[in-house]
């Protein structure tokens, strides 16, 4: 008999090579098959931004290069360094280890998920709950940590910072930060925190984007600080939907600003800004435009989570608008399953 329950392959779409290669430098993201496209497609706004030169050019061709050959390498790296982490790191806060207990949990974000999983849950009770940032962006906050919780977990997470591990980007616009599973925080904290609590908000929150459906994600945490990474550009997330804390530490500016959905020709028109609250945590689509201004003063850590629903992202990859064209990938990949074959009783046909 054929057996049933196999964890589930999940895939990134080939896409991941080629789209969405940011170019920090000129503040764009570009989408690169070669030196003649890249030149047909971009000259003129390359050149607009001042990448004037031949020598300028030509860094830039050498930059997309390594970066593609990098997303190549990803999967198997990452999971290299999983391992060597698993093996080697030393914790400092193994609480943050354990499985997410509600004592972690702000007790709005426990009141919030109790009622959405309740009988009888509603959109209009929910949002009773929640503070509407801006209803037409749909765009929510809630408290998600206590306080002694998000000073754990940085205290653990500067920790790894500090010691010799290796340390994988968590994606090609931020240059300082941890990615949660390298960590080994997927199982016991990210995991829990999308089942239990994430998934039954997100269902009457965003049910048109996969809300009720999320069966995977992508969790990272991003550091900004004088002489690292001050800002961030404005692009959209490679999720159905986003949940971004603040962590902490002390810091002014870097507040957040959100246009409109990424298709929207005039996406960016007045856009919405948003200032951090420490402990609390914002909800809003994955294709919503968003980016950061620059930090003014002191360390700022928030933990971003991608949530994703393979039920929608199988039909259309967010990233380049296509069908998937879908590669095997280590862990949770970027949420895509391949359709699973039926289930055949071998016994009962005999």
């Amino acid at each position: 008999m054929a057996t049933a329950g196999a964890p589930r392959r999940f895939c990134r779409c080939a896409c991941f090579c080629t789209e969405n290669l940011y170019v920090a430098r000129y503040g764009l993201h570009v989408r690169f098959r070669g030196e003649q496209q890249l030149r047909r497609d971009y000259g003129p706004i390359l050149r607009s931004r001042g990448c004037v030169s031949t020598t300028d050019f030509q860094q830039l061709l050498a930059e997309l290069e390594q970066e593609v050959e990098r997303r190549r390498r990803l999967g198997l790296e990452s999971a290299a360094r999983k391992a060597l982490i698993a093996s080697s790191y030393r914790v400092a806060r193994p609480e943050v280890y354990d499985s997410l207990q509600d004592a972690a949990l702000a007790p709005e974000f426990l009141a919030v998920a109790e009622y959405s999983a309740s009988p009888g849950a509603d959109l209009k009770g929910l949002l009773q709950r929640l503070e509407t940032v801006s209803e037409e962006k749909r765009i929510y906050r809630v408290p998600v940590f206590t306080a002694p919780f998000c000073q754990a977990l940085l205290e653990e997470l500067e920790h790894f910072e500090q010691s010799d591990m290796p340390k994988g980007r968590p994606n090609t616009m931020n240059n300082y930060g941890v990615l949660l599973h390298e960590l080994g925080l997927d199982e016991p904290l990210v995991t829990p925190l999308r089942e239990r609590f994430l998934q039954p908000l997100m269902a009457l929150l965003y049910p048109d984007c996969g809300g009720g459906q999320l069966d995977s994600h992508r969790a990272f945490v991003v550091k900004y600080a004088l002489g690292q990474d001050l800002e961030l550009g404005c692009h959209y997330d490679n999720a159905e939907l986003t949940l971004n804390v603040a962590l902490g530490k002390v810091f002014t500016g870097g507040a957040l600003y959100f246009g409109g959905l990424f298709q929207a020709p005039t996406a960016l028109t007045e856009p919405l800004e948003v200032e951090h609250v420490v402990g609390q945590g914002i909800l809003h689509r994955g294709g919503q435009l968003h980016g950061a201004r620059p930090l003014a003063t002191g360390e700022r850590w928030n933990l971003i989570i991608w949530l994703r629903a393979s039920a929608v992202r199988n039909r259309l990859c967010p990233m380049c608008c296509r069908a998937p064209d879908l590669v095997d990938d280590e862990g949770f990949g970027d949420g895509f399953t391949r359709e699973e074959p039926a289930t055949v009783d071998v016994c009962a046909l005999t």
